[in-house]
């Protein structure tokens, strides 16, 4: 990878935050955009902008044209065996929100279990809440060990006939752990249990095949993977999605309606009611394009380079302690300063460096009660971030060290 050449592509990393040079690594929270991205929702805009599928002029063809090209472009960079099995939707949460409303309403009854993690982010947990207090089922909730990995005997133990469908994340915002997913679609398919994978913090790290891991759900957002805030997907297994039942409904999900009765669109177009995020759409694919251009793997293997960098260089300063020490780690280093609470430091980096880096809960409340701390502070790394940038944040922290210590 020309890490310099990628850097010239991305218009915004030319800011200064206080006279510093910006030096984001926010990347778990929202990526930046490639000049690819931002001329492909351009050219967009001034070319070919129109609703699409229920016209026949010229720009609504371009831009029906354009939208279902790129449910064929995530069709291919995800390795689904059907476009139909490709619905956009607005991002991760809204994917996992469809599956808890519509599969979860029809199969879950009094008694029945949803099977989750202790990492999950609040995307994958409060929906299937809601839809457990409608129905009667209960959440279980499997175990983690100091390290932030799944305890897979634990979920052994809590895989059974009352289980009715496993929701896990494929890589933690928070730990950056790589879960064992594909180990445990097979134990859960192997019980006849389906399988949803939030995939919102794998899509851009690593490399991914849906028939491989066999998932019967994957919902991952663009704005994660360099592509435009808005635009998200849910892979579905196309047995599964034609029985579920529409998640919203209006225009675009219909073939015919009446006073009396609605019959239903065939797939994907069940699920995408209303004019759909066709500019989104344009701004995914090229984002597709753009790694695809520079390689998933070479993109993986950058990634854990700088993930090993940083703990090496953070590992130097001893009121530092790691939240997660996996070995399957990528992408992510979450660590509380001891003396110094996450939102100073993120402060403190900002002001002082032009350092962007996230403080809080990260949308995983009960994963800080499990390691009994309120917040930390998250380094999350892109295609764009060098050893050097680890550098300045090394720097940024001993001058935070110096002001509150």
């Amino acid at each position: 990878m020309n890490i310099t050449e990628i850097r010239k592509n991305f218009p915004i990393l030319a800011k200064k935050i206080k006279n510093n040079p910006l030096i984001y690594l926010d990347n778990a929270a929202t990526t930046q955009k490639p000049m690819q991205v931002i001329d492909a929702v351009n050219s967009y805009y001034c070319s070919y902008n129109a609703a699409i599928h229920r016209a026949v002029h010229h720009l609504a063809n371009l831009a029906t044209s354009a939208y279902e090209n790129a449910r064929e472009t995530v069709r291919s960079f995800i390795n689904a065996k059907y476009q139909e099995e490709i619905i956009f939707v607005r991002g991760t949460t809204e994917a996992i929100n469809l599956v808890a409303a519509t599969f979860g309403r029809v199969n879950l009854r009094q008694g029945d279990e949803i099977l989750l993690s202790t990492m999950e982010h609040h995307s994958n947990i409060v929906p299937w809440q809601i839809v457990a207090e409608q129905t009667g089922a209960k959440l279980s909730v499997i175990a983690i060990d100091d390290n932030g990995d799944i305890d897979l005997d634990d979920y052994a133990r809590q895989l059974n006939q009352r289980t009715k469908i496993v929701a896990i994340t494929h890589v933690s915002n928070v730990l950056g752990t790589i879960n064992p997913v594909k180990q445990m679609i097979k134990m859960a398919h192997e019980i006849g249990v389906p399988v949803l994978v939030d995939g919102a913090q794998a899509i851009s790290r690593l490399p991914l095949d849906v028939t491989d891991l066999d998932c019967d759900f994957y919902a991952f957002s663009g704005h994660k993977m360099y592509a435009p805030l808005g635009i998200g997907v849910l892979y579905g297994k196309k047995e599964f999605l034609q029985k579920m039942p529409p998640y919203q409904s209006g225009g675009g999900m219909i073939q015919a309606v009446n006073f009396s009765k609605t019959e239903y669109a065939a797939l994907p177009l069940k699920f995408e009611a209303g004019t759909p995020n066709v500019e989104g759409a344009v701004g995914l694919m090229a984002a597709i394009d753009y790694l695809n251009s520079i390689g998933m793997e070479q993109i993986k293997q950058h990634e854990l380079m700088l993930l090993h960098y940083a703990r090496e260089k953070l590992s130097a300063i001893k009121e530092i302690k790691f939240i997660g020490d996996s070995i399957t780690q990528i992408g992510v280093v979450s660590f509380v300063f001891e003396g110094i609470h996450p939102h100073d430091i993120a402060t403190i980096l900002d002001a002082e460096t032009g350092i962007a880096v996230r403080a809080g809960h990260h949308c995983a409340m009960p994963l800080m009660d499990r390691f009994q701390v309120v917040a930390t502070t998250r380094v999350s790394f892109g295609i764009y971030n060098t050893k050097e940038e680890i550098d300045v944040l090394v720097q940024g922290l001993e001058q935070a060290k110096q002001i509150f210590i």
